[in-house]
């Protein structure tokens, strides 16, 4: 009968000794797994997915996508597939589910993702050596109106509904002089409110005089001519400006790991160096860290306050 015992009490103690030699290497090995990835110097991603923001002409946007899919490929030695989605809400749940891992996104969009917990800042991009710009709105050269006051009554034109410093920045300085609020929409000061499909799409209503002016963002006019040329140029001027508008981001997938995220940063400033005039045509300008919540402060606030206004 002792030895049965013995027998017993030596069976479950083997037993428990096993189970204790698998428990500590199951505890111990993601941290292995997880110090092994920090110091990988390779994306764990077998490909990366990208969406850049659908605001320029599909021709130029088509050769952008080839070149960047071609340099980030050699650069990370990954497949990478470039996406320009027309709809924002696209983006939000792209992110949520995994299918995107970076999104070259306006502040109103990289805030509403942040806010959405899909996605955070990693990259802003530099204007004129600042992490912002202005909004304005454009008229006709000959016309004579000198500020949004003397819009009213006036049939007007904004990039589109989701645009920054084509809608909710110039929506928001107008709401802020009291133009319009929570008992007076923009219908209601406006005679006609147009909205385009992106920045040179307003301004065309306002060449073909459908339109007494356009809110768009002050490169359009006063950048380079990738969104209007010379002569379109030459019939429009600025009435007013109004700002700050904070420069578009490069988001990250929220459940990125730090290793893939410390990657693709590297690899993305590397271009101030190694290709900054495809940087300044996709980016538009140095691309930079900034702290999330500073940058998108304005944003935010002008999101808040939109909330209120009579629809």
């Amino acid at each position: 009968m002792k030895s049965f015992i013995s027998k017993k009490v030596l069976i479950s103690t083997h037993v428990l000794f096993t189970l204790n030699s698998l428990c500590i290497w199951s505890c111990s090995a993601p941290e292995k797994e997880i110090t092994s990835e920090e110091n990988s110097t390779e994306l764990s991603l077998k490909k990366l997915v990208i969406a850049l923001k659908a605001n320029k002409q599909p021709a130029s946007m088509l050769i952008e996508k080839q070149e960047l899919q071609a340099y980030l490929s050699q650069k990370l030695n990954r497949p990478i597939e470039v996406l320009i989605p027309t709809d924002s809400s696209i983006v939000v749940e792209s992110f949520r589910n995994g299918t995107l891992d970076l999104g070259y996104l306006s502040s109103t969009d990289a805030a509403r993702n942040v806010g959405q917990e899909t996605a955070s800042v990693l990259l802003v991009h530099l204007k004129n050596g600042k992490p912002n710009y202005q909004s304005v709105w454009l008229t006709k050269k000959e016309k004579t109106y000198k500020s949004v006051f003397e819009l009213q009554g006036k049939p007007v034109a904004f990039a589109s509904r989701s645009s920054t410093s084509g809608y909710l920045i110039p929506t928001w300085d107008m709401m802020k002089k009291g133009l319009i609020g929570t008992q007076k929409s923009l219908t209601d000061y406006f005679s006609l409110t147009l909205y385009g499909t992106g920045y040179v799409s307003a301004v065309e209503k306002v060449l073909s005089g459908e339109v007494e002016a356009a809110a768009v963002s002050d490169y359009v006019f006063k950048g380079n001519n990738k969104y209007l040329d010379d002569a379109q140029k030459a019939k429009l001027r600025i009435i007013q400006e109004q700002g700050p508008v904070p420069a578009h981001t490069l988001c990250i997938r929220s459940t990125m790991s730090p290793n893939d995220r410390r990657i693709l940063k590297k690899a993305l400033l590397a271009m101030n160096q190694e290709n900054p005039e495809l940087r300044d045509r996709i980016f538009n300008g140095e691309l930079i860290v900034v702290d999330e919540d500073e940058h998108l402060q304005v944003t935010r606030e002008a999101l808040r306050l939109q909330k209120t206004l009579k629809p």
